[in-house]
């Protein structure tokens, strides 16, 4: 089969197109022939190897132990191990492969996937697993959003901010967006109520309105972001932007939130540091979302499969509105 590998750490430059065996699979996973998978700020970590913390983490610390780049993948199931119980070969899924998706078949385990949202293309819902469930986790578990509440989402342009301010929504909150003033429209589609050109007004312009606070773009300080939160808000910090430290980028943020939380009790507001899990009750959540017309996957741009170099850089360096997706293959 066709697919984006690396051998060593570096820009997009490292990754090629290649022909590699077809990844077997166990008895608890499925093996599902590609149709279309999606970029993130992740897959971007795992190709360059900085923050240094990832590849401590256990990714590599010289090169990657998976060559294989991308985790969100929709496609077709081509065949199931022994012990799989939910998916049939046949069967259009959504999900995420810690194997790598950027190729024609990937593996997945049977609980990072769903069956796909009924009339999403396999593009659409190719954009919606990592991102999809980020947002789904930050605003509904950890940032407790309930009917009322105002919402403010900073990045809400992007993968998961667009994600983000459609899930705010459907739980009944008030959304105001943050985003460049090119994007203001586009953000107003996906539901928002108010937006904050990032470029001429600061996020507490209004003072101390927001319920809760979902911060997916990770540059500004924490004593900032207070400002902007009521006396009892919470502020969910999702990610760690893309700062230049070495061994832990923009996570040095997120280490030390909980610690100045914990030391100054934020006086009464709540700092909620979050990492996703993926799960597939997180995805069957988001199918219901969709299927609902609650939520639609907003994508930027689609790059084919042997253009994965460039849906990266565009990724990193365009500021998308929405999601990045990498086409594998035709669609039926």
């Amino acid at each position: 089969m066709k697919a984006i590998v690396q051998d060593t750490y570096g820009p997009a430059d490292v990754l090629e197109l290649r022909d590699i065996d077809r990844p077997s699979i166990g008895d608890e996973e499925v093996l599902v022939e590609v149709r279309a998978a999606a970029v993130d700020p992740g897959v971007w970590v795992l190709m360059t190897g900085r923050p240094y913390l990832a590849r401590v983490g256990g990714f590599g610390l010289r090169r990657p132990k998976v060559p294989v780049r991308g985790r969100d993948v929709a496609g077709v199931v081509a065949a199931v191990g022994a012990g799989v119980t939910r998916f049939r070969p046949g069967q259009e899924v959504y999900g995420t492969c810690p194997s790598g998706s950027l190729a024609e078949y990937a593996r997945a385990p049977q609980d990072r996937l769903a069956p796909k949202p009924a009339g999403l293309t396999f593009e659409q819902a190719a954009a919606v697993p990592v991102s999809g469930m980020t947002a789904l986790q930050a605003v509904r578990d950890v940032g407790g959003v309930r009917p009322g509440q105002r919402v403010m989402v900073i990045g809400a342009a992007g993968g998961v901010g667009s994600f983000a301010v459609q899930i705010a929504k459907a739980l009944g909150a008030s959304v105001t967006g943050v985003c460049a003033a090119a994007k203001a429209d586009f953000v107003r589609s996906l539901g928002a109520d108010d937006v904050i050109d990032y470029a001429h007004e600061e996020i507490d312009r209004d003072g101390a309105r927001y319920d809760v606070v979902v911060d997916t773009a990770g540059n500004r300080p924490l004593s900032l972001l207070r400002r902007a939160l009521t006396p009892r808000g919470t502020l969910v910090i999702v990610g760690g932007g893309h700062a230049a430290y070495r061994f832990t980028g923009g996570m040095g943020r997120t280490f030390r939130a909980p610690l100045l939380s914990m030391v100054t009790g934020f006086r009464g507001q709540r700092l909620r540091p979050m990492l996703s899990r993926e799960r597939a009750e997180h995805l069957e959540e988001l199918t219901r979302l969709i299927e609902s017309g609650a939520v639609v996957p907003a994508i930027d741009r689609v790059f084919p499969l042997g253009d994965a170099p460039g849906a990266l850089r565009h990724l990193m360096g365009g500021h998308p509105a929405g999601k990045v997706v990498v086409t594998v293959a035709e669609t039926a």
